[in-house]
């Protein structure tokens, strides 16, 4: 975790971050909490979603550890994250999250959300693929939560297919609320397949991937 950080941090201060840098380092650290957590991950679905354009991926969020787990799992080569603005704060490593193009979001502030959007579609129109969490925080409990609109108006706003993801186990290993992780857990990653948004409203999209992630999270 450490090499990873300090290579980005010091790549980004230089001004040469490049993007196949960002995915190749991202991969290899979403590996690396794997095997150091003694994670037995169970990846289902990635051969539902063809490459060669970017997609909107949007999850549930039960952990922390969902973005490495996701990194690990995730077929498509280079993905981005909308992560919230406390940790662009931290000094240093916020500069370098925006040098690797992840996309800072102020839930409290109605137009910076809105610009976080537009930051995003404007990845998605360079080929980039977009995660974000459909419930916009994480469970206390696993459940579903209500899902929020952001995710939904971006694909529609881009005609970029949404890929459900649903995640299984991290809270059984970091918990909302503590910091010890727990090692030798399963966690099941169900990507679905992807999901046309041309002729959708909001709605009845949020009710199709809704419907996903209690199959295959609440099961």
């Amino acid at each position: 975790m450490a090499r990873v950080s300090v290579s980005i941090i010091g790549n980004a201060l230089r001004g040469s971050l490049v993007r196949e840098d960002v995915d190749a380092k991202a991969r290899w650290f979403a590996r690396h909490v794997v095997e150091l957590l003694e994670i037995d991950l169970h990846v289902t679905g990635a051969e539902r979603v063809p490459l060669g354009r970017a997609y909107v991926y949007t999850s549930n969020h039960q952990s922390h550890l969902d973005i490495p787990m996701l990194y690990a799992s995730l077929p498509s080569p280079t993905l981005r994250m909308l992560a919230k603005k406390e940790l662009f704060e931290i000094p240093v490593w916020g500069r370098a999250l925006r040098a690797a193009e992840f996309v800072e979001v102020d839930r409290k502030n109605h137009a910076r959300a809105i610009q976080s959007i537009t930051r995003a579609a404007d990845l998605i129109r360079d080929g980039v693929s977009v995660w974000l969490a459909a419930e916009g925080t994480r469970s206390f409990d696993g459940r579903i939560g209500p899902l929020k609109k952001g995710g939904f108006h971006l694909a529609i706003d881009t005609r970029t297919p949404i890929v459900p993801v649903a995640i299984r186990g991290t809270i059984g290993i970091l918990p909302r609320g503590t910091k010890a992780m727990q090692k030798g857990k399963r966690v099941d990653v169900t990507i679905g397949a992807p999901i046309p948004v041309e002729g959708r409203s909001l709605e009845d999209l949020s009710a199709e991937v809704r419907s996903f992630l209690i199959a295959n999270v609440e099961r």
